[in-house]
């Protein structure tokens, strides 16, 4: 299985590129538009976390630029019905900071803005990923910013801002929080919940 790839991007299209390894080898890794907007320009160097997806007819790499949009991708896979062109066109949609949020808040209309994404499809996201894209959020490296006060609202406060909020907004999604002893999981959902409204 190829876990991560790196080398020259030689080609890029509208959902895959080629990387050619030193060795030569070009390998086709369908990816993301949040990746390929990321990527430098052809002939640079790149490196990619890799998924290998094999198939009886077929082995497929999918190619992601952040451990979190890998993360991501294999959470999706685990809905019913979302393979993994499915899952990258998700992915495609939104940020993956924005994604985690708007999965964590049950924000099924805001999933359905993604094209090829509807209604089905949204709550099914929600239902089934809802808790592991909290605890994601949850996950996420905190800093210290001493703003608000409490650990656990402080906790929360980091978890927006790594995940692409402002600072400044995700302190008010914080401070409007009705029970700020609740688990800083909840805190997250709650402050999620009012950005996402």
């Amino acid at each position: 299985m190829i876990a991560a790839l790196s080398g020259t991007l030689v080609e890029k299209g509208l959902e895959r590129l080629v990387v050619e390894t030193r060795d030569g080898v070009g390998y086709l890794v369908h990816v993301s538009q949040q990746t390929l907007a990321e990527l430098p320009a052809t002939g640079a160097a790149v490196r990619l976390l890799v998924h290998t997806e094999v198939r009886e007819d077929a082995i497929e790499l999918f190619g992601f630029g952040t451990a979190t949009e890998r993360a991501l991708f294999h959470l999706l896979r685990r809905v019913k019905g979302l393979g993994p062109r499915t899952s990258l066109a998700v992915l495609s949609g939104m940020p993956p900071g924005a994604l985690i949020a708007v999965i964590a808040a049950g924000d099924v209309a805001r999933l359905q803005t993604i094209p090829g994404v509807g209604r089905k499809f949204a709550e099914r996201i929600v239902v089934e990923c809802r808790e592991a894209a909290t605890a994601m959020a949850v996950g996420v490296p905190t800093v210290p910013l001493g703003m608000v006060g409490d650990a656990a609202l402080d906790e929360a406060v980091s978890a927006l801002v790594n995940l692409g909020y402002k600072r400044a907004e995700a302190e008010q999604a914080v401070k409007k929080i009705r029970t700020p002893q609740a688990p800083v999981e909840d805190l997250i959902r709650a402050a999620l919940q009012g950005l996402a409204g």
